[in-house]
């Protein structure tokens, strides 16, 4: 997998990286154990940026994304997003 420079940062990711919004079940019904083949995969093929976010199934994403990558965190560039979060009655809102 290419590799590139992450701006000014000094820090390289692969050229490709992983959308995982769709891991817990955004898309269609939840599977688990094919999610987490997914990140396998994909860390195995040289894939080293992650991205999620907080809002993605109320956190759920984020959580199942970590224990994805246990154990291999040092080989992860993880990217994640804020400033927004549901609310009770499931409306988006901002978190400022």
């Amino acid at each position: 997998m290419q590799q590139r420079m992450l701006g000014a940062t000094g820090e390289k990711v692969s050229a490709i990286g992983l959308g995982c919004m769709g891991l817990v079940g955004w898309y269609g019904e939840r599977d688990d154990r094919e999610a987490a083949a997914t990140v396998t995969r994909a860390l195995d093929l040289g894939v080293t940026h992650l991205d999620t976010a907080a809002v993605y199934q109320d956190g759920d994403n984020e959580r199942f994304v970590g224990d994805c990558i246990k154990g291999r965190r040092d080989e992860v560039f993880l990217a994640t997003k804020c400033g927004m979060e549901r609310s009770p009655e499931g409306r988006l809102k901002i978190d400022n």
